[in-house]
Order: structure tokens, then sequence, then C-alpha cells
């Protein structure tokens, strides 16, 4: 079985769900190889990640077993994905080459977690504003809005006639004959 978990789910719960899947299939089954691949780019995104922290299961084990895995990962939080293979016996374990980023180290996880941190330092200079308002730093005035900038205006008595939009039929200029305009209408 390989199991995909979300780089951007907090490190202890990505265990947890690794360790808990794992007791599972060693009291109904047989482990006979686990492993941790570490965070990998996936082929194409899975809900909007691009990456995964990919583990590994070699098991024996029976169809209940099978069907209380797929139950249980299908609901839990922190699983993009896993698939069970059926494999024979007798094949060899093969693992993944090894990637330039080292196991659970994710560019886009660590921009999460730096956002995390972020929030909770500002949600706490927030509760501390609140809790006293005196020694919090008073917020600086906004600015003005500068007007953006107009553009090169032609000198007095040089302007030009509006040009006519694209797709936009000419106007017709009022005919000094009084027949056509009857005819126009």
């Amino acid at each position: 079985m390989v199991l995909m978990l979300d780089p951007e789910a907090p490190e202890g719960r990505r265990d947890e769900v690794a360790s808990e899947t794992q007791k599972r299939i060693e009291s109904g089954g047989e482990l006979k190889h686990a492993d941790t691949w570490g965070t990998r780019k996936m082929a194409y995104e899975i809900a909007q990640r691009t990456e995964a922290d990919y583990r590994f299961y070699r098991f024996h084990a029976e169809t209940d077993l099978l069907e209380q895995l797929d139950h249980t990962l299908k609901i839990a939080d922190g699983v993009l994905r896993f698939r069970i293979f059926k494999v024979e016996p007798e094949s060899p374990t093969i693992a993944p080459p090894a990637t330039a980023q080292p196991s659970g180290v994710s560019a886009r996880a660590s921009r999460a977690e730096s956002r995390r941190a972020e929030a909770a330092e500002q949600a706490a200079q927030a509760e501390q504003a609140t809790a006293d308002p005196e020694s919090a730093p008073a917020e600086p005035a906004p600015e003005a809005a500068e007007p953006a900038p107009e553009a090169a205006e032609a000198p007095e008595g040089e302007s030009e006639p509006a040009a006519p939009e694209a797709g936009a039929e000419p106007a017709e200029e009022p005919s000094a004959d009084p027949e056509n305009s009857q005819a126009a209408g």
C-alpha cells in the first residue's frame, strides 16, 4: 500500500495517521515492510497540492482488514490518497529513487507553516491590544492614495478628436439636403 499524506498537515498528524495505519496492519495481518519515502512531487495536483508525504507498507492480510483500511483512510484528515496493490509474495520490494529534498521538507509546507505562525503571532498581538489598549501602539493614519498618473495631455487648442472604438460604425454627418434626411429615417 502507498499512503500519500498532505504535506501541509502538521507533522504530528501525519505521523499519527501513519502509525495508526501500521498498527491496524500489524493487528489484522502480517507487516512485511514499512518505509517512509518522504515528500515528493506528484504527477498531478490532488486537493490543490503538488507534493505529498509518501509512506509505503507491504503486508499480507485478509479482505476484512483491507476493507477497514479503505474505510478509515477515506475519512481520515490529512490523507490525500492511498492505493492498495496486490503483489506476488515473491516479488522484490523496490525503493524509489532518492529525492533532492530531505524527507518531510516541502517548500509549500514550510510556507504554510510560516503563514500559520504569522497568523498566530498577529492574533496574539491583537489579543494583547484589546486587553491593554493604552500600551498598544497607535495605528498609523492611513496615507491618502496618490492620484493615478494621467495620460499626457495635448496643449490647449491642439486637442485631437476622439478615435472611434474598434468595431463601432462611423457616425454619419447630417445632410444639408432635406429630401435625404427623410430617406434615411
